[in-house]
């Protein structure tokens, strides 16, 4: 499963051994926004316990402890249109919505899916991929979360690895990362894409799209 991460991801593995140390701190992590949705001054930032600001990309760890089960940190909620992402040009990278030549982006109608982004990851602009001849985009790993409950934007929840999608954008390799909240139903009995196109038809070819 980690491999699938990629070869930055993989050179973060000591946060494993601290893993539990980790999760405990960042379990008291909290969200708070600034100005207002919509606008391009909108924020979601993020503090621990102690009131210090931390990143979401930087100081939330990757690994949980358990095997194929990763925590991933959600910007876009299931069945909405702005699209919002982790601002990793930022001091403490807060969530924004995007702007492309001056103007906020949305996407053409609402995604079904919950899509976020891999903690202490990155795809590494340098690194080109031997079958996409591609290299990273130079953002954190992404990840379309299917499972059926709509997540809050901030959310962080450990998911279940499910598969990968290698996206070409702009000359840019992309990696989708499929996955599945395991406190979802259906977690239990998905455990590959093989899995998700016998039992969530549709739902490969609509990422895809």
């Amino acid at each position: 499963m980690r491999p699938a991460l990629g070869a930055a991801a993989a050179a973060r593995r000591p946060l494993a051994l601290a893993a539990s140390a980790r999760a405990r701190a960042f379990a008291s992590v909290t969200s708070h926004t600034e100005g207002e949705v919509g606008t391009p001054a909108y924020r979601m930032r993020f503090k621990d316990a102690s009131g210090k600001e931390v990143s979401p990309w930087h100081d939330i760890p990757l690994y949980t402890g358990k095997d194929g089960v990763v925590n991933a940190l959600f910007e876009i909620p299931k069945n909405t249109k702005p699209k919002m992402e982790v601002a990793t040009k930022e001091a403490n990278n807060p969530i924004a919505q995007d702007v492309k030549k001056g103007k906020l982006r949305d996407y053409h109608g609402p995604i079904f899916w919950n899509y976020g982004m891999f903690p202490q990851t990155w795809e590494d602009p340098n690194l080109v991929h031997s079958e996409t001849k591609c290299a990273g985009d130079n953002d954190p790993v992404d990840v379309v979360e299917i499972g059926a409950e709509a997540l809050p934007q901030g959310a962080v929840e450990p998911v279940k690895v499910l598969g990968t999608l290698a996206m070409i954008d702009d000359g840019e390799l992309d990696w989708k990362v499929i996955a599945i909240r395991t406190s979802d139903p259906l977690a239990a009995e998905l455990s590959d894409i093989g899995d998700v196109e016998a039992k969530c038809p549709g739902v490969i070819s609509g990422i895809r799209e």
